[in-house]
């Protein structure tokens, strides 16, 4: 793993990627409120603010701050992204949307797409994802302290601990988004229809593999276990009646609980940051395998999957930094953003 970027440093950094649009310009997510963008091309040794919205981003806890950004995938032509923050008085999340002209974001056209109140500071997701059907996904956190008190992660009526699915481009009475018709809970009485999948307990980045659009997810465990999973349209993750695929409560639900793809124990970690099923030419080795890491241990993983079984699995990587998050170019190649400041990538092996 090297220095992407030499020269460029962060505050935090906790996502990077790219606009659907010809600049092949980065963007890096810094966790305090701001947005940096550069252009690899040149060289980087400098990166240009793209937006500030650290006046509206909450960091009582550790967790929370500016967490996700998504481009719409006509950005090119309306300049709408997208992000998730942490907000207080009462805490909350934020979806909002900003317009971006002549390169960079208008602080003062935020448009609030919708808000969600928690009860504590940890677990707030969040990944935010536009599928090639256009509609915007969006993953949030159990509402946090331990365990899930609340049991929100087998409560359909409620947003926590779910992935979401919305259309930004319409409205419904009510709302600043429509509602899917085809999501899977739409006509399930007493249900949140913006739900497609629940029973996670924090989805900390997810992501969909370029090629055969598989939605993969890195879900934090509570004390013993994370996992990695493929998300499908009204699946049940379990949380919080276990922990993975363990045993964690006495609750119960009359629906299928699936299985992780892979999960591991707190010998090889305790903190799953989710990854990206590598699509890029560099690393020719990895080429359709998902990689993923821990946050804490710094190990990074590759495993394949075929669809109903991993394949293949090993640990490419065993290093010291945290790994908040990957990202990916325009070529699909990979980066990973770590809280010493610096965006790395890996080299072949």
């Amino acid at each position: 793993m090297v220095q992407a970027f030499p020269g460029l440093d962060f505050d935090r950094p906790l996502w990077i990627g790219t606009p659907p649009d010809k600049s092949r310009r980065l963007f890096v997510v810094e966790q305090g409120g701001c947005i940096y963008s550069f252009k690899p091309a040149t060289g980087a040794r400098n990166a240009d603010l793209f937006l500030d919205v650290s006046g509206r981003v909450y960091r009582g806890h550790n967790e929370e701050g500016l967490l996700a950004l998504a481009f719409h995938p006509k950005y090119a032509e309306n300049g709408f992204l997208y992000v998730w923050f942490s907000a207080k008085n009462p805490r909350r999340h934020v979806l909002a949307r900003f317009t971006a002209k002549d390169d960079r974001a208008d602080p003062g056209s935020e448009f609030i797409i919708l808000q969600i109140e928690k009860p504590y500071g940890n677990h707030n997701g969040s990944t935010l994802l536009f599928g090639s059907d256009g509609f915007l996904y969006f993953s949030v956190g159990d509402g946090g302290s331990g365990g899930d008190p609340h049991r929100n992660g087998q409560d359909l009526s409620g947003w926590l601990a779910k992935i979401h699915r919305i259309d930004v481009d319409g409205r419904d009475p009510g709302k600043n988004y429509a509602v899917p018709k085809d999501n899977p809970f739409v006509k399930l009485k007493d249900a949140r229809p913006e739900t497609w999948a629940f029973g996670l307990r924090n989805v900390w980045r997810m992501s969909f593999d370029r090629k055969t659009g598989d939605l993969w997810a890195g879900d934090v465990g509570q004390n013993k276990y994370e996992e990695v999973d493929v998300v499908t349209k009204g699946g049940n993750y379990g949380w919080r009646i276990r922990e993975g695929s363990h045993p964690f409560s006495n609750d119960r639900t009359e629906s299928t609980l699936l299985d992780p793809v892979i999960e591991y124990g707190t010998e090889d970690g305790h903190s799953v940051t989710g990854g990206y099923v590598y699509r890029g030419e560099k690393l020719k080795r990895l080429q359709g395998a998902y990689v993923y890491a821990d946050y804490v241990s710094g190990k990074i993983w590759a495993l394949r999957w075929d669809g109903k079984k991993v394949t293949a699995w090993r640990e490419i990587l065993h290093q010291p930094k945290n790994i908040a998050s990957f990202g990916e170019d325009a070529d699909g190649e990979l980066y990973l953003c770590v809280f010493d400041g610096r965006i790395y990538r890996l080299e072949e092996l």
